[in-house]
Protein backbone atom coordinates (compact mmCIF):
# COMPACT_ATOMS: atom_id res chain seq x y z
CA UNK A 1 0.00 0.00 0.00
CA UNK A 2 1.39 3.45 -0.89
CA UNK A 3 2.35 5.69 2.01
CA UNK A 4 0.91 8.70 0.16
CA UNK A 5 -1.70 8.69 -2.58
CA UNK A 6 -2.79 11.91 -4.27
CA UNK A 7 -5.78 11.61 -6.59
CA UNK A 8 -7.08 14.31 -8.95
CA UNK A 9 -5.80 17.12 -6.73
CA UNK A 10 -7.07 20.58 -7.71
CA UNK A 11 -6.20 23.88 -6.06
CA UNK A 12 -7.50 27.19 -7.40
CA UNK A 13 -6.88 30.47 -5.58
CA UNK A 14 -9.68 33.06 -5.77
CA UNK A 15 -8.73 36.59 -6.80
CA UNK A 16 -10.18 39.31 -4.60
CA UNK A 17 -12.74 41.41 -6.43
CA UNK A 18 -12.82 39.10 -9.45
CA UNK A 19 -14.61 35.99 -10.63
CA UNK A 20 -11.33 34.63 -11.96
CA UNK A 21 -9.10 32.22 -10.11
CA UNK A 22 -5.41 31.30 -10.23
CA UNK A 23 -5.40 27.68 -11.42
CA UNK A 24 -2.35 26.55 -9.47
CA UNK A 25 -2.92 22.77 -9.58
CA UNK A 26 -5.16 21.09 -12.15
CA UNK A 27 -6.07 17.50 -11.35
CA UNK A 28 -2.77 15.74 -10.64
CA UNK A 29 -2.35 12.21 -9.30
CA UNK A 30 0.67 10.34 -7.94
CA UNK A 31 1.75 7.88 -5.24
CA UNK A 32 4.71 7.65 -2.89
CA UNK A 33 5.89 4.39 -1.37
CA UNK A 34 7.42 4.03 2.14
CA UNK A 35 11.12 4.93 2.09
CA UNK A 36 10.91 6.29 -1.46
CA UNK A 37 11.79 9.73 -2.83
CA UNK A 38 9.56 11.33 -5.44
CA UNK A 39 11.08 14.42 -7.03
CA UNK A 40 8.62 17.06 -8.24
CA UNK A 41 10.35 19.40 -10.66
CA UNK A 42 9.28 22.37 -12.75
CA UNK A 43 9.79 26.06 -13.36
CA UNK A 44 8.65 28.70 -10.90
CA UNK A 45 4.86 28.90 -11.03
CA UNK A 46 4.38 25.26 -12.05
CA UNK A 47 2.38 24.51 -8.88
CA UNK A 48 4.87 22.19 -7.19
CA UNK A 49 5.07 24.12 -3.90
CA UNK A 50 1.26 24.31 -3.77
CA UNK A 51 1.19 20.50 -3.97
CA UNK A 52 3.51 20.26 -0.98
CA UNK A 53 1.52 22.79 1.03
CA UNK A 54 -1.71 20.92 0.24
CA UNK A 55 -0.27 17.66 1.56
CA UNK A 56 0.91 19.40 4.72
CA UNK A 57 -2.49 21.02 5.27
CA UNK A 58 -1.03 24.52 4.95
CA UNK A 59 -3.58 25.31 2.25
CA UNK A 60 -7.07 23.94 1.62
CA UNK A 61 -7.61 22.08 -1.63
CA UNK A 62 -10.40 22.81 -4.11
CA UNK A 63 -11.10 19.15 -4.85
CA UNK A 64 -9.47 15.74 -4.97
CA UNK A 65 -8.26 13.26 -2.38
CA UNK A 66 -5.08 12.86 -0.37
CA UNK A 67 -4.58 9.53 1.39
CA UNK A 68 -1.81 8.97 3.94
CA UNK A 69 -1.11 5.45 5.15
CA UNK A 70 -4.52 4.37 3.85
CA UNK A 71 -6.42 7.10 5.69
CA UNK A 72 -8.09 10.13 4.13
CA UNK A 73 -5.80 12.95 5.17
CA UNK A 74 -8.39 15.70 4.96
CA UNK A 75 -10.92 13.90 7.15
CA UNK A 76 -8.26 13.03 9.71
CA UNK A 77 -7.09 16.64 9.88
CA UNK A 78 -10.63 17.89 10.48
CA UNK A 79 -10.75 15.62 13.54
CA UNK A 80 -7.39 17.08 14.66
CA UNK A 81 -6.07 13.55 15.11
CA UNK A 82 -3.03 13.37 17.40
CA UNK A 83 -1.87 10.24 15.55
CA UNK A 84 -1.27 12.31 12.40
CA UNK A 85 0.67 15.18 13.90
CA UNK A 86 4.38 14.60 13.63
CA UNK A 87 4.11 11.93 10.92
CA UNK A 88 4.48 14.50 8.12
CA UNK A 89 7.12 17.21 8.41
CA UNK A 90 8.67 19.86 6.17
CA UNK A 91 12.10 21.36 5.47
CA UNK A 92 11.78 24.86 4.06
CA UNK A 93 13.75 26.60 1.30
CA UNK A 94 15.15 29.45 3.40
CA UNK A 95 16.65 27.99 6.61
CA UNK A 96 17.16 31.40 8.23
CA UNK A 97 13.52 32.37 7.75
CA UNK A 98 12.32 29.01 9.12
CA UNK A 99 14.12 29.44 12.47
CA UNK A 100 13.00 31.88 15.18
CA UNK A 101 15.98 34.24 15.63
CA UNK A 102 15.08 34.73 19.32
CA UNK A 103 15.30 31.03 20.16
CA UNK A 104 18.45 29.02 20.82
CA UNK A 105 19.09 26.10 18.49
CA UNK A 106 18.13 23.54 21.15
CA UNK A 107 14.69 25.11 21.51
CA UNK A 108 14.29 25.39 17.72
CA UNK A 109 14.94 21.67 17.23
CA UNK A 110 12.68 20.70 20.16
CA UNK A 111 9.77 22.89 19.02
CA UNK A 112 7.74 20.12 17.28
CA UNK A 113 7.97 17.90 20.37
CA UNK A 114 6.94 20.81 22.59
CA UNK A 115 3.84 21.26 20.44
CA UNK A 116 3.07 17.54 20.80
CA UNK A 117 3.31 17.73 24.60
CA UNK A 118 6.40 15.53 24.96
CA UNK A 119 8.05 15.70 28.40
CA UNK A 120 11.12 17.88 28.94
CA UNK A 121 13.37 14.88 29.67
CA UNK A 122 12.28 13.05 26.54
CA UNK A 123 12.69 16.22 24.46
CA UNK A 124 16.29 16.61 25.64
CA UNK A 125 17.12 13.02 24.68
CA UNK A 126 15.55 13.35 21.24
CA UNK A 127 17.26 16.70 20.57
CA UNK A 128 20.66 15.10 21.13
CA UNK A 129 19.72 12.21 18.84
CA UNK A 130 18.59 14.63 16.12
CA UNK A 131 21.73 16.72 16.51
CA UNK A 132 23.92 13.66 16.04
CA UNK A 133 21.85 12.56 13.06
CA UNK A 134 22.62 15.78 11.16
CA UNK A 135 26.27 16.02 12.23
CA UNK A 136 26.21 19.06 14.52
CA UNK A 137 28.20 19.41 17.76
CA UNK A 138 26.44 19.72 21.15
CA UNK A 139 27.72 23.26 21.65
CA UNK A 140 25.45 24.26 18.75
CA UNK A 141 22.43 23.92 21.08
CA UNK A 142 23.34 27.13 22.93
CA UNK A 143 23.81 29.22 19.79
CA UNK A 144 21.27 31.38 17.96
CA UNK A 145 20.44 30.88 14.25
CA UNK A 146 22.35 34.01 13.22
CA UNK A 147 25.55 32.47 14.58
CA UNK A 148 25.40 29.57 12.11
CA UNK A 149 26.21 29.32 8.40
CA UNK A 150 23.46 28.65 5.87
CA UNK A 151 24.41 24.98 5.64
CA UNK A 152 24.38 24.61 9.43
CA UNK A 153 21.00 26.35 9.64
CA UNK A 154 19.57 23.88 7.13
CA UNK A 155 20.97 20.99 9.18
CA UNK A 156 19.03 22.42 12.12
CA UNK A 157 15.93 22.55 9.94
CA UNK A 158 16.41 18.90 9.00
CA UNK A 159 16.98 17.93 12.66
CA UNK A 160 13.76 19.69 13.63
CA UNK A 161 11.84 17.88 10.90
CA UNK A 162 13.28 14.47 11.84
CA UNK A 163 12.86 14.81 15.62
CA UNK A 164 9.26 13.54 15.50
CA UNK A 165 10.43 10.48 13.53
CA UNK A 166 8.10 11.22 10.62
CA UNK A 167 7.18 8.78 7.89
CA UNK A 168 7.14 11.55 5.27
CA UNK A 169 9.16 14.75 4.89
CA UNK A 170 8.31 17.38 2.30
CA UNK A 171 11.55 19.03 1.13
CA UNK A 172 10.64 22.37 -0.47
CA UNK A 173 13.69 23.55 -2.45
CA UNK A 174 15.91 22.61 0.54
CA UNK A 175 19.23 23.36 -1.20
CA UNK A 176 18.45 26.27 -3.54
CA UNK A 177 19.52 28.95 -1.00
CA UNK A 178 22.89 27.28 -0.31
CA UNK A 179 26.31 27.58 -1.92
CA UNK A 180 27.50 24.59 -4.00
CA UNK A 181 29.57 23.01 -1.21
CA UNK A 182 26.79 23.26 1.38
CA UNK A 183 24.29 22.04 -1.22
CA UNK A 184 26.33 18.88 -1.85
CA UNK A 185 26.67 18.25 1.89
CA UNK A 186 22.93 18.61 2.52
CA UNK A 187 22.05 16.30 -0.37
CA UNK A 188 24.47 13.68 0.92
CA UNK A 189 23.04 14.10 4.44
CA UNK A 190 19.45 13.60 3.24
CA UNK A 191 20.39 10.47 1.30
CA UNK A 192 22.17 9.06 4.36
CA UNK A 193 19.24 9.79 6.68
CA UNK A 194 16.84 8.05 4.33
CA UNK A 195 19.04 4.96 4.14
CA UNK A 196 19.25 4.87 7.93
CA UNK A 197 15.65 5.64 8.89
CA UNK A 198 13.62 4.72 5.81
CA UNK A 199 11.85 8.09 5.70
CA UNK A 200 9.94 8.92 2.50
CA UNK A 201 10.71 12.25 0.81
CA UNK A 202 8.70 14.48 -1.47
CA UNK A 203 11.56 16.52 -2.97
CA UNK A 204 10.37 19.74 -4.61
CA UNK A 205 12.85 21.60 -6.81
CA UNK A 206 13.43 23.44 -10.08
CA UNK A 207 16.87 21.81 -10.41
CA UNK A 208 16.71 18.51 -12.30
CA UNK A 209 20.32 17.57 -11.57
CA UNK A 210 19.72 17.84 -7.81
CA UNK A 211 16.40 16.03 -8.00
CA UNK A 212 17.96 13.19 -9.97
CA UNK A 213 20.58 12.49 -7.33
CA UNK A 214 18.06 12.00 -4.50
CA UNK A 215 14.98 10.68 -6.34
CA UNK A 216 13.78 7.19 -7.17
CA UNK A 217 11.01 8.62 -9.37
CA UNK A 218 10.43 12.06 -10.90
CA UNK A 219 7.23 13.95 -11.72
CA UNK A 220 7.62 16.91 -14.10
CA UNK A 221 5.07 19.69 -13.54
CA UNK A 222 4.03 22.47 -15.89
CA UNK A 223 1.21 24.95 -15.21
CA UNK A 224 -0.39 22.78 -12.53
CA UNK A 225 -0.22 19.50 -14.45
CA UNK A 226 2.15 16.54 -14.26
CA UNK A 227 3.20 16.26 -17.90
CA UNK A 228 5.54 13.30 -17.39
CA UNK A 229 6.45 10.97 -14.55
CA UNK A 230 8.52 7.85 -14.26
CA UNK A 231 11.58 6.16 -12.81
CA UNK A 232 14.41 8.69 -12.52
CA UNK A 233 16.85 6.68 -14.64
CA UNK A 234 14.26 6.14 -17.38
CA UNK A 235 13.16 9.77 -17.48
CA UNK A 236 16.73 11.04 -17.64
CA UNK A 237 17.79 8.54 -20.29
CA UNK A 238 14.76 8.97 -22.53
CA UNK A 239 12.38 11.85 -21.70
CA UNK A 240 9.21 11.73 -23.76
CA UNK A 241 7.69 15.18 -23.22
CA UNK A 242 9.11 18.35 -24.86
CA UNK A 243 9.00 20.17 -21.54
CA UNK A 244 11.11 17.48 -19.86
CA UNK A 245 13.56 17.62 -22.77
CA UNK A 246 13.72 21.41 -22.44
CA UNK A 247 14.50 21.18 -18.73
CA UNK A 248 17.21 18.59 -19.38
CA UNK A 249 18.72 20.82 -22.07
CA UNK A 250 19.34 23.45 -19.40
CA UNK A 251 21.10 21.09 -16.97
CA UNK A 252 24.76 21.94 -16.46
CA UNK A 253 26.65 18.66 -16.58
CA UNK A 254 29.28 18.25 -13.82
CA UNK A 255 32.10 17.51 -16.25
CA UNK A 256 32.85 19.40 -19.50
CA UNK A 257 33.75 16.08 -21.13
CA UNK A 258 30.11 14.97 -20.74
CA UNK A 259 28.49 16.59 -23.74
CA UNK A 260 24.84 17.62 -23.55
CA UNK A 261 22.83 15.53 -26.01
CA UNK A 262 19.62 17.51 -25.70
CA UNK A 263 19.31 20.90 -27.35
CA UNK A 264 15.74 22.09 -27.01
CA UNK A 265 14.87 25.60 -25.92
CA UNK A 266 11.39 26.62 -24.80
CA UNK A 267 10.76 30.08 -26.20
CA UNK A 268 8.18 32.63 -25.13
CA UNK A 269 6.45 33.38 -21.85
CA UNK A 270 4.65 30.90 -19.60
CA UNK A 271 0.88 31.35 -20.11
CA UNK A 272 -1.06 32.89 -17.23
CA UNK A 273 -2.56 30.38 -14.76
CA UNK A 274 -5.58 32.69 -14.64
CA UNK A 275 -6.38 32.15 -18.31
CA UNK A 276 -5.01 28.78 -19.37
CA UNK A 277 -4.86 28.01 -23.11
CA UNK A 278 -7.06 25.52 -24.89
CA UNK A 279 -5.27 22.30 -25.72
CA UNK A 280 -1.74 21.49 -24.57
CA UNK A 281 -0.55 24.12 -22.09
CA UNK A 282 2.94 24.01 -23.64
CA UNK A 283 1.76 24.59 -27.22
CA UNK A 284 2.74 28.29 -27.36
CA UNK A 285 6.35 27.47 -26.35
CA UNK A 286 6.90 24.02 -27.84
CA UNK A 287 9.21 23.54 -30.87
CA UNK A 288 7.31 20.35 -31.79
CA UNK A 289 3.81 21.85 -31.81
CA UNK A 290 1.31 20.86 -34.51
CA UNK A 291 -2.31 21.86 -35.04
CA UNK A 292 -3.74 19.00 -32.97
CA UNK A 293 -1.79 20.20 -29.92
CA UNK A 294 -3.88 23.37 -29.78
CA UNK A 295 -7.32 21.77 -29.74
CA UNK A 296 -7.33 19.37 -26.78
CA UNK A 297 -5.28 18.52 -23.69
CA UNK A 298 -3.23 15.42 -24.57
CA UNK A 299 -4.34 12.27 -22.74
CA UNK A 300 -2.07 10.41 -20.35
CA UNK A 301 -0.18 7.65 -22.17
CA UNK A 302 1.24 4.64 -20.32
CA UNK A 303 4.69 3.89 -21.73
CA UNK A 304 5.26 0.92 -19.42
CA UNK A 305 7.67 0.54 -16.50
CA UNK A 306 5.82 3.20 -14.47
CA UNK A 307 6.47 5.85 -17.14
CA UNK A 308 3.56 8.08 -18.21
CA UNK A 309 3.44 11.15 -20.44
CA UNK A 310 0.91 13.73 -21.71
CA UNK A 311 2.07 14.32 -25.30
CA UNK A 312 0.70 13.25 -28.69
CA UNK A 313 4.21 13.35 -30.19
CA UNK A 314 5.91 11.24 -27.54
CA UNK A 315 6.91 8.56 -30.05
CA UNK A 316 8.84 11.07 -32.13
CA UNK A 317 10.84 12.19 -29.09
CA UNK A 318 12.35 8.72 -28.85
CA UNK A 319 15.01 9.87 -31.31
CA UNK A 320 16.13 12.58 -28.88
CA UNK A 321 18.04 10.57 -26.33
CA UNK A 322 21.39 10.40 -24.65
CA UNK A 323 23.83 7.61 -25.53
CA UNK A 324 22.97 4.49 -23.53
CA UNK A 325 25.76 5.13 -21.02
CA UNK A 326 25.17 8.87 -20.55
CA UNK A 327 22.98 8.47 -17.48
CA UNK A 328 25.52 6.19 -15.78
CA UNK A 329 28.34 8.62 -16.51
CA UNK A 330 26.32 11.57 -15.24
CA UNK A 331 25.44 9.74 -12.02
CA UNK A 332 29.00 8.55 -11.42
CA UNK A 333 30.39 12.05 -11.88
CA UNK A 334 27.77 13.52 -9.51
CA UNK A 335 28.61 10.95 -6.85
CA UNK A 336 32.33 11.65 -7.26
CA UNK A 337 31.75 15.37 -6.67
CA UNK A 338 29.61 14.74 -3.61
CA UNK A 339 32.22 12.40 -2.13
CA UNK A 340 34.81 15.19 -2.17
CA UNK A 341 32.77 17.59 -0.04
CA UNK A 342 34.02 19.78 2.77
CA UNK A 343 34.32 18.33 6.30
CA UNK A 344 31.07 17.97 8.23
CA UNK A 345 30.36 21.24 10.10
CA UNK A 346 30.88 21.15 13.85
Amino acid sequence: MPLLEVSQLVKHFPIAGSRNVVQAVNGISFTLEPGETLGIVGESGSGKTTVGRSILGLTDISSGRISFNGTDLLTTRRKNSASLRGQIQIVFQEPADALDPRMRIGACIAEPLTALGVSSKKRSERVLEALELVGLARRTLQLYPAELSGGQQQRVGIARAMITRPKLVVLDEPTSALDPTARAEIIELLVGIQKKLGTAYLFISHDLSTVRFVSHRIAVMYLGMIVEQGEAASLFAQPRHPYSVGLLSSVLLPNPDLQQHFDVSLSGEIPSPINLPTGCFLASRCPFVIGACQTAIPPSVDLGNNHRVHCIRHEELKAMRRPSDMFDRFQAESERILSVGAPTPS
